[in-house]
C-alpha cells in the first residue's frame, strides 16, 4: 500500500495563508502598473494635443493660399530636452505644407467621436526607425477669402514615457515585495504561536513512560484541538483495557494451569509409588487430568484470539446454518458416546460476524448443552432467520450460579470444565452484535432443561456505529 507523504502543518498554513495574498498583490501590481500607464499616457497625450492646438492656431489664409509661421519660440517648444518631437502639417488638400517632409502621412479613418474638445486622433508609429506617439488634429481655418481643415500632426518619442512607466514600476514592485515580506512575516509569527500548544502536547505524550496510560490534560489547548485530545485519552483508556485484560490472562492462566498440572504430577508419583497393577489403574485419571489441562489451554488460547479478533475488520458474512452442521459433525464422537437423542434444524442464515467467532461460540455452547445433557436425554440444535437455539435436557441453572455464569473461571461443576465456555461466548456475542440469552425451560410444572438462544444481526441490517 502506497504511503501518503508526510507534509508540514506550519508550512501549509504558511503556503494556503502567504500564496493567495501574494496572487492578489501581484494582480493588483499589474492592475496598478496598467492604471499608472493609463495616467502618463494621458498626461502625455494631453501635452501633445496642446502642442498641435498651438501649431494650429499659427495657421492663417492669404488670399486663397494656407500658411503658417512658426516662430522661433514655437519651435522651442517641440525640444523639452528628455524627448523628441517631430510635425508635420498638411494643407486643406493633404499636401505637405510645413514640418518634417519624410514625416508618414495621416492614413486612418478619422475618429467620429473624441473625449476632447477637439478632433484628434492619438495613435503609435514609427519615425525614422524609432516609435513615437502620434497626435493627429484636424484645425479648420477660416477667412474672408477661403476656408478649410487642415491636418497638424505632431509626434512625441517614449523615451520619457518608457522611463517613467518603468520607475512607477520598480517602486511599485519595491512596495509590494515589502508587503509580501511583512504579511509573510506576521503569518509565520502567527502560526508559530498557533501551534505553540501541539508542540507541548507532543513534548508531554514524548516524556511519558510506556506504562502511563492516565489521559492527557493540557488545560492552555484550544479548543478546535479538543476533539484530537479526547480521541487520544479514549485510545489511552483502550490501550490501558487491553494492558488490563493481558495481564489478568496472564495472572489467570499461570493460576489455572498450575492445578492440573500439580493432581498431574501428584497422580504420576503415586503410580510410581504403587505396585504395577495398581499404577495402571492410575492411567484413566491421569487421562482425565490431561484432557481438563488441554481444555483449559485451548479455551484460554480461545478467549486471547477472540480479544485480538475484536480490533480487526469486520468480514462481509457467516453461514450459521453451514457452521451449525460444521461442528454438529466434529462433536458427532461425544453425542455418540452419551447415546443422544441429537435433532439438527440447519437452514441457511447469513449473519454479520468473523467466520471464526461463529464457529468458537457454536462450539462452546454446543459442548456445554452435551456435557449438561444426561446418557440417552433429548438435544436440540435450530438455526433459522438469523437466530441459533441449542435447547438440552439438563439441570439447567441453578439461582446461585445465575448471577457469576459469564465470569471466567467460575463454573458450577467444581470437578467439571474451566468455567471459560460462557465467557468466550459473551466477549464473542459482544464482538459481532448478538445477543445471548440462557433460560431455565419449564414442562408441565417442572424443569426440563436450558435453552440457549443466540440473535445474530443478518446481513440486511445495518451494522450499528
Amino acid at each position: 500500500m502506497t504511503q501518503t507523504p508526510a507534509y508540514s502543518l506550519r508550512g501549509r498554513l504558511m503556503g494556503w495563508i502567504v500564496l493567495p495574498i501574494a496572487c492578489f498583490i501581484a494582480f493588483d501590481t499589474v492592475s496598478l502598473y496598467q492604471r499608472a500607464l493609463d495616467a502618463i499616457t494621458l498626461a502625455y497625450d494631453r501635452t501633445l494635443l496642446s502642442s498641435a492646438r498651438n501649431i494650429g492656431e499659427l495657421l492663417s489664409i492669404k488670399g486663397a493660399e494656407l500658411r503658417v509661421e512658426l516662430p522661433y519660440n514655437a519651435l522651442e517648444m517641440l525640444d523639452n530636452g528628455d524627448a523628441r518631437m517631430m510635425y508635420r502639417i498638411s494643407g486643406f488638400s493633404g499636401e505637405f505644407l510645413s514640418g518634417y517632409a519624410d514625416f508618414p502621412a495621416y492614413a486612418r479613418t478619422p475618429p467620429r467621436r473624441s473625449a476632447y474638445d477637439a478632433l484628434v486622433d492619438f495613435y503609435d508609429g514609427e519615425f525614422r526607425g524609432e516609435p513615437v506617439r502620434i497626435a493627429a488634429l484636424y484645425q479648420p481655418v477660416a477667412s474672408p477669402d477661403a476656408r478649410g481643415v487642415a491636418l497638424v500632426q505632431v509626434a512625441e518619442t517614449l523615451e520619457v514615457r518608457r522611463r517613467l512607466a518603468r520607475q512607477i514600476l520598480m517602486d511599485t514592485l519595491v512596495r509590494q515585495a515589502l508587503l509580501i515580506s511583512v504579511v509573510a512575516l506576521i503569518t509565520w509569527f502567527v502560526v508559530a504561536h498557533a501551534l505553540r500548544p501541539i508542540e507541548a502536547l507532543r513534548a508531554q505524550l514524548e516524556s511519558r513512560s510506556d506504562r502511563d496510560l492516565s489521559p492527557v490534560t493540557d488545560p492552555n489547548l484550544p479548543t478546535e484541538l479538543s476533539p484530537l485530545l479526547g480521541a487520544v485519552n479514549q485510545l489511552m483508556q483502550r490501550l490501558q483495557r487491553l494492558h488490563g485484560h493481558q495481564r489478568q490472562f496472564v495472572r489467570d492462566a499461570s493460576h489455572q494451569l498450575r492445578t492440573p498440572l500439580a493432581v498431574l504430577k501428584t497422580q504420576v508419583q503415586s503410580a510410581m509409588c504403587a505396585p504395577s497393577k495398581d499404577a495402571s489403574a492410575a492411567l484413566p485419571a491421569m487421562h482425565a487430568t490431561v484432557d481438563r489441562a488441554i481444555r483449559l489451554a485451548n479455551q484460554m488460547l480461545a478467549l486471547a484470539k477472540v480479544e485480538q479478533v475484536q480490533g480487526q475488520p469486520e468480514p462481509a458474512t457467516a453461514d450459521l446454518g453451514e457452521l451449525a452442521r460444521e461442528v454438529a459433525i466434529d462433536l458427532s464422537p461425544l453425542i455418540g458416546e452419551r447415546n443422544l437423542d441429537f435433532e439438527l434444524q440447519a437452514e441457511t442464515s447469513l449473519v454479520h460476524g468473523h467466520e471464526w467467532m461463529v464457529r468458537e461460540l457454536l462450539r462452546n455452547l454446543l459442548h456445554n448443552a452435551i456435557r449438561e445433557t444426561p446418557k440417552r436425554g433429548e438435544l436440540l440444535l435450530r438455526v433459522a432467520n438469523a437466530e441459533l437455539l441449542i435447547s438440552d435436557s439438563g439441570p439447567g441453572i441453578a439461582p446461585e450460579f445465575r448471577e457469576r455464569l459469564f465470569e471466567p473461571f467460575h463454573t458450577g461443576h467444581p470437578t467439571v470444565g474451566s468455567g471459560l465456555g460462557l465467557s468466550i461466548c459473551r466477549e464473542i456475542c459482544n464482538s459481532i452484535g448478538a445477543t445471548l440469552e440462557l433460560e431455565n425451560r419449564q414442562y408441565a410444572g417442572r424443569l426440563a432443561g436450558l435453552d440457549a438462544t443466540v440473535r445474530f444481526r443478518p446481513v440486511t441490517e445495518v451494522p450499528p456505529t
